[in-house]
């Protein structure tokens, strides 16, 4: 493989020396060389904020998520290629699917994300605040893209995700990236940045690859960049009180290695389901990546009366892990990324063994399938017992990154939220029980103290994605030890990388910074329906004011015959003593309905299909004899793509659906959604 390369203005270039040494996890051997020297940090970090942040925040949010799609399809075409060389660095074919698709994966979901956007290079966020009694002074909150770069310094276990999962993040925000994987495995992690770069699809400026050093990259940021942290805490806590993040104030998210744990119930037994469930999900916890996950379990907790039978399932399970070089058939356990490793990991587990004992797993006395145990970096699954873990604590502080767990007794669940604390935060914490009772009293006990809570039992266990698995819509992050930072969580994460800002004006102001109908804006009326006109004609704001009907005793009838609904309210005028109502009332979906065919426009146009009702609400009772009418205002468009080249080109159009009585005031309130045609089909 030689030197690897980083990525830097815009080119590939070499370290300026020899640089460090990278080694084959499994056979030890020496597979490339890396260094940074020579790189200008600063000149990088202006790049990006130049040349990339401008090209990505030209970009709409559909635009960025349509990027992100083909980027993941592109890489999903070279997938192989990258199983091939993940294997140097310990993996099994289990451990590299988590790691590669894994990590195509979130680009595949944040992709996705775009639909919750809007289609403009900004966003708004929440609901508008009204800020004065007629409606003539309201708030929102506009969100941007930050002008600066994201500087993400990734740890060594997940080359390939643990990059991914991040830029698809900021590059949906509009916001350009550097990339600084652990040098340990980052010939993987160039290997993937080269492709990516090879495709073309990011815009130039979007992404750029420190394999070497990053030692002296924040002495150049400023206020508008993030700075985005993952690995062991010590390191994440020097990282964090840099004088400079300090002093610009610059966004740091750390998501460091914790203490996670896994609860059985005291509701289980060895003869539920759930008790197999809670071997095997601890099992794979500690032989997965052999061990070296931030989410990996490190405590096992364990009703007391249940120690002995989960020592010997666990002990048995176990047992049947076979050791080696992942590519010989039947290997389920591979290395650990490198002898460095190995070596910091047996010093954890000498620290460990002074207040507690190994119960299963001898490091010297274990067998390796198709490799060399002395070359390669390879250890048993480890597992403690500790009987008196309020007292010997070393295994709530002392983390051994690998295949190390601690298997530790409670008494009362309240004990077990006790333990759970003990590791002063962690990214997650799992509870296997069947008895809701008890899922519930963990969960809000424990939560406060834990960045996610996975409860199995017997219904989801086929489907769960596991103890270890972060999911792309949901934060991955936790407090305390595990660094108080959020990563991924969809929109949320999203948000990480735009400034939010509070905008006050008129209803009509607002509406023209936002592009989206503000209530109370200034309206367009046009001779035409608004159903006749194609995507591209339709203007924000835009209004029919429809006809207006008047209820009747028949309307409210016909509706209730139709949908069966013979509410009180509607039909049984005698039923109304003690409530709000002092008449019969229509019913609301019949007002809607109703609006319905004030609206539409019968006759076949751009309108392909109406897609949708969002934030519907009955605002005021409407007694027979009222009248109704529509303001019907063209609110938000959406253009999507087309899914090939017989695809219809269209949008989607969000409408303001406001129904009004004979007073004036709102009765009803909705936002419908159609499809549109749009007139130029390129």
């Amino acid at each position: 493989m030689g030197k690897l390369q980083n990525y830097a203005l815009g080119q590939w270039v070499a370290g300026a020396d020899n640089g460090q040494e990278l080694y084959n996890a499994i056979t030890g051997e020496v597979v490339a060389t890396t260094s940074s020297k020579g790189l200008d940090f600063a000149k990088m970090c202006e790049y990006a904020r130049t040349v990339g942040g401008p090209r990505l925040r030209r970009l709409t949010f559909q635009q960025r998520g349509l990027m992100l799609k083909a980027l993941a399809l592109h890489l999903q075409s070279k997938k192989e290629d990258f199983y091939k060389l993940s294997w140097a660095t310990g993996a099994t074919r289990s451990d590299s699917w988590v790691d590669i698709e894994g990590g195509i994966g979130n680009l595949f979901t944040y992709a996705s994300l775009r639909r919750q956007f809007p289609d403009e290079t900004y966003c708004y966020d929440g609901d508008v605040a009204r800020l004065s009694k007629n409606n003539t002074f309201i708030g929102h909150h506009i969100c941007v893209p930050k002008e600066g770069v994201a500087i993400h310094i990734n740890a060594f276990n997940f080359p390939v995700w643990g990059m991914l999962e991040k830029v698809a993040v900021n590059w949906l925000a509009g916001v350009p990236a550097i990339v600084k994987p652990a040098a340990l495995t980052s010939f993987l992690t160039e290997a993937v940045v080269q492709e990516i770069i090879a495709s073309k699809i990011l815009p130039e400026g979007a992404l750029q690859l420190i394999c070497g050093s990053a030692n002296g990259i924040l002495d150049h940021v400023e206020s508008q960049d993030v700075v985005t942290f993952t690995g062991s805490a010590s390191t994440g806590k020097m990282l964090k009180s840099h004088p400079r993040l300090l002093q610009e104030a610059v966004h740091f998210n750390m998501e460091a290695d914790s203490l996670n744990c896994c609860v059985l119930g005291t509701d289980v037994t060895p003869s539920m389901p759930e008790f197999d469930i809670f071997i095997k999900e601890v099992s794979r916890e500690i032989t997965t990546k052999a061990g070296q996950k931030c989410t990996a379990v490190r405590r096992i907790i364990v009703p007391e009366n249940m120690i002995e039978d989960v020592q010997i399932a666990l002990g048995k399970r176990l047992a049947q892990n076979v050791i080696g070089d992942p590519n010989v058939e039947g290997v389920r356990m591979g290395s650990l990324a490198g002898h460095s490793q190995l070596i910091e990991v047996k010093e954890k587990v000498e620290l460990l063994s002074k207040t507690q004992k190994i119960i299963i797993g001898n490091f010297e006395n274990f067998e390796v399938k198709g490799a060399d145990k002395k070359k390669g970096a390879f250890m048993p699954p480890i597992i403690f017992l500790n009987d008196k873990p309020f007292t010997n604590t070393d295994c709530h502080n002392v983390e051994a990154f690998g295949p190390v767990s601690t298997l530790m007794p409670y008494k009362t669940i309240d004990e077990a939220i006790e333990l759970s604390k003990m590791g002063r935060g962690s990214l997650v914490s799992s509870i296997i029980t069947a008895d809701n009772a008890i899922a519930r009293k963990y969960t809000i006990g424990a939560a406060c103290m834990h960045g996610r809570i996975l409860v199995l039992n017997n219904e989801c266990a086929k489907e769960s994605t596991g103890h270890g698995s972060p999911m792309p819509m949901l934060v991955h992050g936790g407090p305390g030890r595990a660094g108080g930072g959020e990563e991924m969580g969809g929109k949320r994460g999203v948000f990480h990388y735009l400034q939010r800002t509070a905008i006050q004006g008129s209803p009509s102001t607002i509406t023209a910074i936002l592009n989206q109908y503000q209530q109370g804006a200034a309206q367009i009326e046009k001779d035409i329906h608004p159903f006749r006109q194609y995507f591209e004609d339709l203007e924000i704001g835009e209004t029919l004011i429809t006809a207006k009907h008047t209820i009747t005793d028949a309307d409210v009838a016909n509706f209730a015959n139709v949908s069966g609904d013979h509410f009180y309210a509607h039909t049984d005028v005698t039923a109304l003593d003690g409530t709000m109502f002092t008449g019969r009332v229509a019913h609301g979906y019949y007002i809607l309905s109703k609006a319905a065919g004030l609206f539409v426009n019968a006759k076949k146009g751009p309108v392909l299909l109406n897609y949708g009702i969002d934030e519907c609400r009955f605002t005021k009772p409407v007694y027979m004899g009222s009248t109704i009418g529509v303001r019907f205002t063209c609110k938000e468009k959406i253009q999507q793509e087309k899914k090939n080249a017989d695809d219809i080109a269209k949008g989607i159009v969000k409408w303001l659906v406001d129904v009004y009585d004979e007073t004036g005031e709102t009765v009803a309130i909705a936002t419908i959604l159609t499809m549109v045609k749009m007139r130029n089909q390129d």
